[in-house]
């Protein structure tokens, strides 16, 4: 279950209406668009919060997204790029986010640095489709991951700031 704060995040975060995927050309158009709509609350939300830890982007298409995120620890930013392709079963099928310099070093990661989101996640995404979107597989996906497995990274010595 998830604590207070991340229910607080999540509930000021917009549903999304709209069920298409990439297949389905005017609906995926309108995808999205609230897809957008959401991220953009989820970033205004989390710098008002000072809580500001990820950029995104995407292709033309809004099929393949790439960008940063960062966690701080002991006063200390450590950044990672990111990536994710949509699925062509979306939504109906969570993306996979993937931080390929991190692949390899914990076992809570597949093949080329995805993320593993099965036990807690991706049952919670199948429970609200449509209305789950990208925001929402950042904000109780890719963060609850690092807030998790960074720490663990760095005490084992796996990762050092860059400045080290």
């Amino acid at each position: 279950m998830a604590d207070e704060a991340t229910r607080r995040v999540v509930a000021e975060l917009p549903l999304l209406k709209t069920n298409a995927g990439p297949r389905d050309r005017e609906l995926w158009v309108q995808r999205l668009k609230e897809e957008y709509q959401a991220l953009i609350k989820y970033v205004e939300n989390n710098k008002n919060a000072d809580n500001d830890w990820f950029r995104l982007e995407s292709n033309k298409e809004g099929t393949r997204w790439f960008g940063k995120c960062w966690y701080i620890h002991d006063l200390l930013k450590y950044e990672f790029a990111l990536e994710f392709d949509i699925p062509v079963t979306y939504p109906s099928t969570a993306p996979e986010i993937a931080i390929p310099e991190l692949d390899g070093k914990t076992a809570k990661m597949y093949r080329g640095g995805k993320i593993c989101l099965t036990d807690h996640f991706k049952p919670l995404w199948a429970r609200n489709v449509p209305k789950f979107g990208l925001a929402h597989l950042m904000a109780l996906g890719l963060g609850p991951w690092l807030a998790v497995e960074i720490p663990d990274l760095i005490a084992k010595g796996l990762i050092e700031h860059k400045e080290k």
